[in-house]
């Protein structure tokens, strides 16, 4: 019996998986290239920091929030291992979520996209293929990326389990904005991500060695989400609008709510 599936946003179940991993693929290349590539950009056409941030963090949002309106019918839109861990996580147990067996496979897409979406953003600014050498630690930086990421795997499934996942596109997008300037690590919040840009060395990039703290820090920050989320939202309810019509029609009705 074939399993349907409730991503976040909600995927099409009829979506073979070939298709959805070539989503997958193509909007976290996608996402790594708007990152990548305004991050160039910015640094070409501001000397100022706090404006090249600015810069970046603003088609950053734009960039995710449209790839999450195109490829969200037909994967769920991850783009990113932790979101997908965790949509499995929920949805274990019964007929919602990703099956964990497909869980490696998003995550190989996801890695392979960010990888090729570096590498796009190079070809396009004309940037030597190397791998970038910003190294970026401490402490604080890791307790930012914890942060980051488990407020994005809050954001999503709180939206999802009350739902309102129609909301993700700008939600998600919002929290990314924000957190890129309230966390000093400027909000990766994503495996994926981290990893393709190592292969860009641009104001975006991360060099190699900085890689698995930082993912640590994103698995570990997506496991608190995931606490925050079973805790606040134990099961799938309905929403406030709803809840509110259903007062509504009950008083119609002339029965106390």
């Amino acid at each position: 019996m074939c399993r349907v599936r409730t991503q976040t946003p909600e995927a099409d179940p009829r979506a073979s998986l070939h298709r959805r991993l070539v989503a997958e693929l193509v909007g976290t290349g996608l996402l790594v290239s708007v990152v990548v590539g305004s991050g160039t950009a910015a640094a070409r056409l501001s000397d100022d920091t706090g404006l090249q941030l600015l810069e970046n963090s603003i088609a950053t949002v734009l960039g995710l929030a449209v790839l999450i309106v195109a490829l969200g019918p037909v994967s769920g839109a991850h783009f990113n291992p932790v979101v997908s861990l965790a949509d499995w996580w929920f949805g274990r147990g019964g007929t919602a979520g990703l099956p964990l067996r497909e869980v490696a496979t998003y995550a190989a897409a996801q890695c392979v996209g960010a990888i090729a979406g570096a590498m796009l953003a190079n070809a396009m600014f004309g940037v030597d293929a190397a791998l970038a050498t910003t190294r970026r630690g401490g402490a604080g930086l890791l307790l930012a990326e914890m942060v980051a990421t488990a407020g994005l795997v809050a954001v999503i499934f709180a939206l999802q389990r009350s739902g309102r996942s129609a909301l993700a596109a700008p939600a998600v997008a919002a929290w990314i904005g924000a957190a890129y300037w309230f966390t000093s690590s400027t909000s990766f919040a994503n495996p994926a991500v981290t990893i393709g840009r190592v292969f860009s060395d641009t104001f975006a990039g991360i060099a190699p060695q900085s890689v698995t703290p930082f993912v640590t820090a994103q698995i570990i920050g997506g496991l608190l989400g995931v606490v925050v989320v079973g805790y606040l939202y134990p099961t799938t309810g309905t929403t406030g609008a709803a809840r509110s019509e259903l007062v509504a029609q009950r008083t119609t009705a002339g029965v106390t709510p």
